[in-house]
């Protein structure tokens, strides 16, 4: 997959924005950035949107803004000079799609049936827009179509909103949703920023669904851990459940047969996913331990920040 499309894949939204006047663009930027968002699909259909382009990629030069609504071959020029990233098209037409492709610049088509899965398909392509999603039959379309064609990836949008993100997000096969419930062209017109951020950071938190898991405890040996465990099924009924390096009371209290990271024992964190909660936080400035990442398969599934809070150790792990 495109390194572009990989980084989507891990900001998880793909704001869609309408502009129908350039000098929004550095604000609206701006407020994605601090929500948590540091994407934006611009749509093409605009005047403003190619200056937008512009002006988003020459002051937030880190941010991933690409062009969307783009038709023609002409359009994919005017918006990757303007310094767009990557491209989306509401439908598929293999003209746009090979020049793309020719030029290795990322390109996500729109598709709603399978005919538009086979065309993607030969023409080389692993991730493609689903739109209107919604509309054209939601996440039950879209598993009925990735059970032939195996190794596609699908960007759903349309009919996006806060409300079915995660259902979306959970399917092992969605790449990113694009959505607007954030960015409302009322918002844009009425220059309200603020509101915009706030919006966002809400999407970005829905999307993480951040959730303490357990509090750790370290322990000597196995027979404190055990210990300890008794002493809260006793107290409050957390049923005690031995395994191989800790010693979990209910699923609330984990307490370790050693002393595990943590001058005073660890905190896990559950979110939907790891590896999506790891790259908005590392864009927030934290760092983390690699080398106490453990995953299913491919799939990060545990890794904990590199500096304690309060003596405790900290950890994302997946629900």
């Amino acid at each position: 997959m495109n390194e572009i499309l990989q980084r989507i894949q891990k900001i998880g939204i793909v704001p869609v924005v309408v502009l129908d006047d350039a000098k929004d663009a550095a604000p609206l930027a701006k407020a994605l950035c601090e929500g948590g968002l540091p994407c934006a699909e611009v749509t093409f259909r605009t005047a403003a949107a190619e200056e937008s382009i512009r002006i988003i990629s020459t002051e937030f030069p880190d941010m991933l803004v690409g062009a969307g609504t783009v038709l023609t071959t002409e359009q994919v020029d005017r918006a990757v000079s303007a310094g767009a990233k990557f491209i989306v098209s509401p439908g598929l037409d293999p003209k746009v799609v090979t020049y793309c492709i020719e030029r290795n610049i990322p390109v996500t088509p729109g598709t709603c049936t399978p005919s538009d899965l086979a065309i993607a398909a030969s023409l080389g392509l692993d991730v493609v827009k689903f739109f209107p999603a919604e509309q054209a039959g939601g996440l039950a379309m879209i598993k009925a179509m990735a059970a032939a064609y195996t190794q596609m990836m699908f960007m759903p949008t349309g009919g996006i909103n806060a409300k079915n993100l995660n259902s979306y997000l959970a399917y092992d096969r969605i790449l990113a949703c694009g959505g607007s419930w954030m960015v409302k062209k009322d918002l844009i017109a009425a220059r309200e920023f603020d509101k915009i951020r706030e919006l966002t950071k809400e999407a970005v938190q829905t999307m993480l669904g951040f959730e303490l898991a357990h509090i750790g405890i370290n322990c000597q040996n196995a027979s404190e851990a055990e210990k300890t465990a008794d002493a809260f099924d006793g107290l409050f009924g957390f049923t005690k459940e031995i395994r191989p390096n800790s010693v979990f009371a209910g699923t609330e209290v984990e307490v370790m047969k050693s002393m595990g990271r943590g001058a005073k024992g660890h905190i896990g964190i559950s979110t939907n996913s790891v590896i999506r909660a790891k790259n908005y936080l590392e864009m927030m400035g934290y760092a983390f331990d690699e080398d106490s990442a453990k995953y299913n398969g491919t799939k990060l599934r545990l890794i904990y920040l590199k500096d304690e809070i309060s003596g405790f150790a900290v950890h994302l792990t997946q629900k």
